[in-house]
């Protein structure tokens, strides 16, 4: 006979994944009656509004009917990095479908539903926002790694790298670019490989002193993305002003936001750095 844990749809984390669950809902169906979502940034926004409303619906029911400790998993890491990964995922679409899909004037039927979607994605963004607040890790609790402020800033390392290498067109015939891009990806792998780690529970068969190793690799990583600010918008810019008939997928366009995300990810690394560095000598002396 199944148990049913009620506390999984009546705790306030719970409450926060049934909005969550009801707004992508919303949204994903209010953009599918206009029949206008073509195009990367369309296919980029319905997906995610689909993708978050799927695994939130099978993470609620997982907990329950308390199936989730018979999976192979850190549970709790798991959710802890979801739902960071669904805050991210539906902010951007928050921002992106409007700004490409939802013109001025604003007046006809499909773009009142396109600006309602709009309000009702960014009610899903906080709906996730208030999640990772509640099940982030209280200062001194280090039992669920991706819960602490360190573990959600790898989420965030993570998929601001991957819209980096969205934005990515030229940059073969520079040597510069190119070791930029060598810096996205191989931050991107190793954050990558720490979170997967982390959830399959793998990370205690390291034999080394982990906690440690994680603050040296948030120190070179910090370097390496100190090193990409610098160069990335030199070999950008230099010489090169912005046309005067740039679109979405101006080449200058993108080189301004990768310079904008590889900012946002060194400041990320500058902070992981101190929040790793914080939890393992403070909390090791004390």
């Amino acid at each position: 006979m199944a148990l049913v844990n009620l506390r999984a749809v009546t705790s306030w984390v719970g409450i926060a994944r049934l909005f969550a669950i009801l707004l992508a809902c919303i949204a994903f169906s209010l953009v599918a009656s206009t029949g206008i979502y073509g195009g990367p940034y369309g296919t980029w926004c319905m997906f995610s509004w689909c993708f978050c409303f799927a695994v939130t619906l099978l993470i609620v029911l997982l907990e329950l009917f308390e199936l989730y400790p018979k999976l192979p998993l850190s549970w709790d890491d798991f959710t802890s990095a979801f739902s960071m990964l669904a805050a991210l995922m539906i902010f951007t679409s928050s921002v992106v479908f409007p700004s490409v899909f939802i013109g001025s004037p604003c007046s006809s039927s499909i773009c009142m539903r396109q600006a309602a979607a709009t309000a009702i994605s960014c009610l899903c963004f906080l709906a996730y926002a208030l999640e990772v607040g509640l099940t982030r890790a209280k200062p001194g609790d280090i039992s669920s790694f991706l819960s602490t402020v360190p573990g959600l800033l790898k989420v965030f390392e993570a998929y601001v790298a991957c819209l980096i290498f969205s934005l990515l067109d030229t940059y073969d015939s520079v040597p510069g670019l190119q070791w930029c891009v060598a810096v996205y990806a191989v931050c991107f792998v190793i954050t990558l490989l720490i979170i997967i780690f982390t959830i399959g529970r793998c990370l205690s068969y390291i034999p080394c002193p982990l906690e440690k190793v994680l603050v040296a690799y948030n120190a070179l990583a910090m370097l390496m993305y100190l090193t990409a600010v610098i160069i990335w918008p030199f070999y950008s810019f230099s010489n090169r002003s912005r046309p005067s008939s740039c679109g979405a997928n101006c080449s200058w366009n993108k080189h301004l936001g990768v310079t904008f995300l590889t900012i946002f990810n060194f400041l990320a690394y500058l902070v992981d750095l101190v929040y790793s560095t914080k939890m393992v000598f403070i909390r090791t002396r004390s």
